[in-house]
């Protein structure tokens, strides 16, 4: 059963709200964080309403809407640089979740391209905002970790070739979620600052190789068909 966008938003914000009072009670917020779990809230929500305005919501995007507002507090404390623990266990939970919001999609039959869009927006997102609190540490080159998928879109802009559909690779997935593993292994203060760039160093390798091959398929594929169909399946065999 679907929901109209305004109660999803509605519920959002409140439970964005009441994690941030708990989180102020429990560790203290500054008004650094309160200031930035506010603005995420603010533009979250009005980013949803214009993306899913006329679309009803079913069960899957409310647990993406859980993630979101977990997010939410990884960004308060992000802001104010920690305390770690809180952050970690937050965004552990963010990151685990998605597993559940794609397995209640398939069960209750409601998965949709706006929600799966949804549910990859919010695993992007919670990437940069990792990123951003580690590369504090361990310095800027971290940020390529949540970039990489911006960057990759902005590219589609003058290249629209780089937009078209990818096949579907269980390896990309694997690669998506080790990025969000390493970020939240290198944020947990019992991991020594060595051992946290290699990980985040090896997940980043995977990262851009995995980028790597699919530009690869998407230009043999923008090639072949610029040589008609019979080009096209020669391109797409090599591809």
């Amino acid at each position: 059963m679907s929901e109209t966008p305004v109660r999803w938003i509605a519920a959002g914000a409140a439970g964005q709200a009441a994690l941030l009072a708990a989180l102020h009670a429990w560790v203290g917020l500054a008004p650094s964080a309160w200031a930035a779990g506010s603005l995420y809230t603010l533009v979250g929500a009005c980013l949803l309403g214009w993306a899913a305005h006329g679309r009803g919501l079913g069960p899957a995007d409310a647990v993406t809407t859980m993630r979101a507002v977990l997010v939410g507090g990884v960004v308060a404390l992000a802001a104010q640089g920690g305390p770690a623990w809180p952050l970690v266990a937050l965004a552990a939970l963010a990151l685990a979740l998605d597993l559940v919001d794609g397995l209640v999609a398939r069960r209750t039959g409601t998965a949709t391209a706006f929600g799966a869009r949804y549910d990859m927006e919010v695993d992007a997102f919670v990437l940069v905002v990792l990123g951003v609190h580690v590369a504090a540490d361990l310095g800027a080159w971290v940020l390529l970790v949540g970039a990489a998928r911006y960057v990759f879109w902005a590219a589609s802009v003058p290249w629209p070739w780089l937009a078209a559909p990818l096949p579907e690779r269980r390896s990309r997935k694997v690669v998506a979620a080790v990025q969000g593993v390493a970020l939240v292994a290198a944020a947990a203060p019992v991991v020594p600052a060595p051992a946290a760039a290699a990980l985040v160093g090896s997940a980043l390798a995977a990262l851009v190789w995995s980028f790597g091959r699919d530009v690869r398929w998407l230009l043999v594929r923008h090639r072949a068909r610029g040589r008609g169909p019979a080009g096209a399946v020669q391109g797409l065999l090599r591809g």
